[in-house]
C-alpha cells in the first residue's frame, strides 16, 4: 500500500511512520525541510521523502498521485503565529485539493475531541479543518484525542515539569477540568487501525484511555508513580493571561502554546460512546500505566520524538539549509582554538552537551541567560534535549536548534532560538590535527545588537574560555 504521511518531521507522524514500515507500506514522507528528516535511521527501500509546504500551492507537485491513503497529522498550535487557526485552514484547503487529483481512496486525520458548543481557538481549529476535509471526494476517517501520554509529547513534558519542579503548587481552577487521556501508543494503534478499514469511512472516532479525570488528579497521579509527595491548592483568581505564564516560567512550553493550552484546559474533553477499540480489537491503557511506558522510553534513551523539535518561533522557517551558512560579513565572533590529547572524548562530550550534562563550565551563568530569555518571552533553558548521547539536524538543544551535525565530520553547529537583536551561531569542529576549533558567531541587528555583543563580552571571555578547556580535559 502507498502511504503520504504529512508532517513527518511531528510528533505523532515520527510514531506512526515505523509502525507503517515495518508492516510492509511504502511510504511518502511530507516534510518542509528535508534537512530535518533523517530517512538514514529507517534503513528502508519502502521510504522516500518529498519536500511540500502546504501553505504553499507551489510545492504540491511533487505529491505522487497513486497514493492509496494520505494521513493528515498538521497543526500549527505550537507555532507563535498568533492567527494559527487561519494557517490551519489554508493548510487544510491546499491538501484537499492536491489529495482530490490522486488516487486516494481514504484521508485519516487526527484532530481533538470537541463536545462542547463553546471551544478553544485551538478546538475550533480543529473542527474547522474536519469540516474542510469533509467536503473532499475521498473518503474521511478522523480520531478525535485529548490529552496525549507519551514520553515527549508535550502534555506529558508540561506534567513532568510541573510534578518534578514544585513540591506545593498554587494553581488555577481550571485544574477541575474533567479530561479522559490516551496512550501514545494507543493512538498509533488507532491510527494504523483505521487504515482503509470500510467500515470507519466518513466517520470520526472520539478515542482516549479507561480513565476520566480532572488536571489535578492527573497531577497526583504522575506524583504517586514517581513517589513524589506533592500538594495542590486551587485558587479562582488566577485569569487566562496569569495561568498561560504559570505555565510558561514553571515548564519547557513557549508563551504562545500555554495561552493555547490553558484556553483549551478550561473546557472538558470527554471521550463519548463509541465502538472502535472493539472493532479494532485495542486494548486503551490507563492513565498510570501510559506513565509508566512513557518513562520506560526515557530511561532506556529511547525517546523517539518530542514536542519539542517542532518549529515554534519564526527564525527557521526559511529553512535550515539557509541559516545553517554562517556569515562571515558584519559579524562579530569569539573564535578559541586548543589541542586535544583525547579528540574521542572531547568529541562525546560536545555530542552530549547541553540538557541534563549542562555547558560544562559556569552553568550557573547559562541558567541566568536562560531565566532572562523567559522574562523576554524566548525558549529559556528548559527544552533540555531528547537523548543524553545523540542529536540530530532540527532537535532542540537547551535554547539552541541543531543545524547541522557529523560525527565523522567531527562537526556541531548550533542555532540560538533565545531572544537576540540579532543572530546566533555556535559551531564545534575537531580536525585532523586534533586541535577543537569552537567558534561564536554573532550577527548584529542595528544599534542595539552591537550593545548587546560588547554588554556580554565580559561573561562571554568567560563560559567560552572555560567551556573549550573542559572539552580538552
Amino acid at each position: 500500500m502507498k502511504i503520504l504521511l504529512t508532517g513527518a518531521t511531528g510528533y505523532i507522524a515520527q510514531r506512526l511512520l515505523p509502525v507503517l514500515l515495518d508492516k510492509g507500506h511504502e511510504v511518502i514522507c511530507c516534510v518542509r525541510d528535508k534537512n530535518r528528516f533523517h530517512p538514514n535511521k529507517y534503513s528502508s527501500a519502502n521510504l522516500s521523502v518529498v519536500e511540500v509546504d502546504f501553505l504553499r500551492k507551489d510545492t504540491l507537485s511533487s505529491i505522487p498521485l497513486d497514493i492509496d491513503v494520505a494521513y493528515y497529522l498538521i497543526h500549527s498550535m505550537a507555532s507563535s503565529t498568533p492567527n494559527f487557526e487561519q494557517l490551519e485552514e489554508i493548510s487544510a484547503h491546499n491538501f484537499k485539493e492536491v489529495i482530490e487529483t490522486t488516487k486516494a481512496q481514504q484521508v485519516v486525520y487526527l484532530s481533538g475531541i470537541v463536545n462542547e458548543e463553546r471551544l478553544s481557538k485551538h478546538l475550533e481549529s480543529r473542527k474547522n479543518v474536519e469540516a474542510i476535509l469533509q467536503s473532499g471526494s475521498f473518503e474521511l476517517t478522523t480520531l478525535r484525542a485529548g490529552i496525549i501520554i507519551g514520553s515527549g509529547s508535550a502534555s506529558f513534558e508540561i506534567i513532568r515539569d510541573l510534578v518534578e519542579k514544585l513540591p506545593v503548587m498554587i494553581a488555577p481552577k481550571w485544574l477541575l477540568t474533567k479530561t479522559q487521556p490516551i496512550a501514545i501508543r494507543n493512538v498509533i494503534e488507532y491510527l494504523y487501525g483505521v487504515l482503509l478499514n470500510q467500515s470507519t469511512y466518513n466517520k470520526s472516532y472520539d478515542i482516549g484511555g479507561t480513565n476520566i479525570l480532572n488536571y489535578k488528579q492527573m497531577l497526583l497521579d504522575f506524583a504517586e508513580v514517581r513517589e513524589l509527595k506533592r500538594l495542590i491548592f486551587t485558587v479562582p483568581v488566577l485569569s487566562p493571561k496569569l495561568s498561560s505564564y504559570w505555565l510558561y516560567f514553571i515548564t519547557a512550553t513557549s508563551y504562545s502554546l500555554a495561552q493555547n493550552l490553558v484556553n483549551s484546559m478550561k473546557i472538558e474533553v470527554i471521550c463519548r460512546p463509541n465502538n472502535l477499540s472493539g472493532l479494532l480489537k485495542i486494548n486503551p491503557i490507563n492513565y498510570k500505566e501510559s506513565i509508566k511506558l512513557a518513562f520506560e522510553k526515557i530511561e532506556h534513551q529511547q525517546v523517539i520524538s518530542s514536542w519539542k523539535d517542532a518549529l515554534t518561533t519564526d527564525v527557521l522557517n526559511k529553512g535550515i539549509s539557509e541559516s545553517i551558512k554562517v556569515p562571515i560579513h558584519g559579524c562579530y565572533k569569539d573564535k578559541r582554538k586548543i589541542f586535544l590529547e583525547n579528540p574521542d572524548s572531547a568529541l562525546k562530550k560536545i555530542w552530549a552537551i547541553g540538557g541534563d550534562t549542562g555547558w560544562y563550565y559556569a552553568n550557573f551563568l547559562w541558567k541566568i541567560r536562560g531565566f532572562i530569555d523567559k522574562l523576554e518571552g524566548g525558549v529559556g533553558l528548559r527544552r533540555g534535549r531528547k537523548n543524553k548521547f545523540e542529536i540530530e539536524a532540527g532537535e532542540t538543544l537547551d535554547f539552541w536548534r541543531v543545524l547541522y551535525e557529523n560525527k565523522d565530520e567531527k562537526r556541531l553547529l548550533l542555532y540560538a532560538e533565545m531572544k537576540l537583536p540579532g543572530e546566533a551561531w555556535l559551531e564545534f569542529k575537531i580536525d585532523e590535527k586534533n586541535f577543537l576549533t569552537q567558534t561564536a558567531t554573532f550577527r548584529p541587528l542595528g544599534l542595539l545588537g552591537r550593545i548587546y555583543w560588547y554588554s556580554v563580552l565580559p561573561f562571554h571571555a568567560v563560559i567560552f574560555r572555560g567551556m573549550i578547556k573542559r572539552l580538552a580535559e
